[in-house]
């Protein structure tokens, strides 16, 4: 993967404008997301195990927002069903046409079919996992128990969804605290007050968290049998849902 720094919002010169999956955040999103969400790598290395875990026989397994394909490839070195094939989603060409280029690299052989679409359009079906590791958190509040309830609809039972995402708290508090804890995070990787405030701006109104209960009760209005957190650091949660 690419070892481009990421100095996205270090230009002062320049207005931040809206932030956006484009050429620029693909070329240096391994840096970004690896000093921007903690917990990142392990999130997504688990992924690959609980894939291996769920994966069933004859069946699809969809990483929705795979950006430069980190857990479909996680996951492609688990499945060990020969018959199961991988659908990378994203919106986003140029997160596409990296990953496109990474996956050719490795050397696992569970096929992995990419396709170029809104989550919103895409129709899940004959799924045994389905994994949305910062995505929802981009889709308009709106669409998200559609997006949530056509997931349940097209797995088969037994199936998991896995849904990772930045989280607010309902006490205000905690939620302040957790927010601060994780920009000392970033200071930590490097990252200045100003690039901090700057990103900040540049994700309002477009990423939107919600608190966890809000998922719980999104999953267990859709269907879903059981659902829980299995990992938090922070203010960056990862839960799991089992049909």
């Amino acid at each position: 993967m690419s070892t481009h720094k990421d100095t996205i919002y270090a230009d002062t010169l320049s207005e931040p404008g809206q932030f956006a999956f484009d050429d620029n955040v693909a070329r240096v999103f391994p840096d970004m997301i690896r000093r921007s969400v903690p917990g990142y790598t392990t999130i997504v290395a688990m992924t690959g195990l609980m894939a291996g875990r769920y994966a069933q026989s004859g069946t699809l397994v969809y990483d929705l927002g795979c950006s430069l394909g980190a857990s479909t490839l996680a996951m492609r070195q688990h499945i060990n069903h020969s018959d199961c094939t991988i659908i990378g989603v994203d919106n986003s060409a140029a997160m596409l046409e990296r990953c496109r280029g990474i996956i050719d690299t490795d050397t696992h052989e569970t096929p992995v079919e990419l396709r170029c679409s809104d989550l919103q359009d895409v129709a899940i079906d004959n799924a045994s996992v389905v994994v949305l590791n910062f995505t929802l958190q981009f889709i308009p509040l709106e669409d998200r128990d559609r997006v949530i309830s056509g997931i349940y609809e097209g797995l088969k039972p037994g199936g998991i969804m896995v849904l990772s995402e930045k989280v607010r708290f309902e006490d205000e508090h905690l939620d302040e605290l957790n927010i601060d804890l994780h920009h000392q995070f970033k200071r930590a990787n490097g990252y200045s007050d100003l690039e901090i405030a700057r990103k900040r701006s540049a994700l309002e109104n477009y990423l939107r968290p919600e608190t966890l209960a809000t998922h719980r009760h999104r999953m267990e209005t859709a269907g879903f049998s059981s659902c829980d957190v299995w990992f938090q650091c922070f203010n960056f949660a990862s839960m799991v849902a089992v049909k």
